[in-house]
């Protein structure tokens, strides 16, 4: 795995209502090239927060984000060019209802990469082909089963040609029978080398597909390390509990 620095994150403070509410206070890390973050923490600790700042769909209070040496918080900067570079799938997939699965897929790489249609139609089928969903090309999402629009909404984020992935707890929606086709996609992504950063509730796929947990509480990243040693022997009395509570 290289070592270069694909996002720097440093002293991000998120703040709500007026100031009230602290959702992120201080968070600093970098993310590599070919890593797999995967952020965990109880509910409320600000990790939909930290990954929805990281390509700004929160804007940040404070603190600063470089994404490829580009700091994005910096607002002369033109923030949909880099949002073109990170993928970002959501708990409640987002698909187009009156498109088709290959029109949901093909309409931002035609219309923002400029792509001929028979190229972006190429790509649209090569990657349903990869998760086994070729032949539901000219279905629409109401056809498919929630498994089946998780997988087209991480399949149509890597039309994009991203460097990056997001995840915002892309199987708390699913029934539990769903949850291990999606992951399976995401698991085959972390084999290939996609930079990845990953908000969940799954402990079994931080465990075995992380190269790095990142364990956050109030709004703070309070432990951060390898899944064995994280999972095995946490050291914040924070993370001891949350462990204990959920293995």
């Amino acid at each position: 795995m290289t070592t270069e620095t694909l996002i720097h994150v440093e002293n991000l403070e998120k703040h709500f209502a007026a100031g009230k509410i602290h959702a992120l206070d201080g968070v600093s890390t970098d993310i590599s090239k070919g890593e797999v973050v995967v952020v965990v923490g109880p509910s409320g600790s600000g990790k939909s927060t930290f990954l929805r700042c990281l390509n700004l769909l929160e804007v940040p209070t404070g603190g600063k984000i470089l994404f490829e040496g580009v700091d994005i918080t910096d607002y002369h900067n033109d923030i949909n060019l880099h949002r073109r570079r990170m993928g970002m799938v959501f708990q409640h997939f987002n698909l187009f209802a009156n498109m088709t699965v290959l029109k949901n897929m093909t309409i931002a790489p035609m219309k923002l990469l400029r792509k001929s249609r028979q190229e972006a139609e190429q790509k649209a089928m090569s990657l349903l082909e990869r998760v086994g969903l070729a032949d539901r090309a000219n279905a629409y999402p109401s056809q498919l089963s929630g498994g089946q629009k998780q997988r087209i909404a991480i399949v149509r984020a890597l039309c994009m040609d991203p460097d990056v992935m997001l995840f915002d707890e892309p199987t708390s929606a699913l029934d539990p029978e769903m949850v291990g086709e999606v992951l399976d996609v995401m698991k085959n992504l972390a084999r290939e080398g996609m930079t990845m950063v990953v908000v969940t509730h799954e402990m079994g796929f931080a465990r075995e597909v992380g190269s790095r947990v990142m364990f956050m509480d109030g709004g703070k990243v309070l432990e951060e390390g390898k899944p064995d040693e994280f999972f095995s022997n946490p050291q914040h009395p924070r993370a001891k509990e949350f462990i204990s509570k959920i293995i």
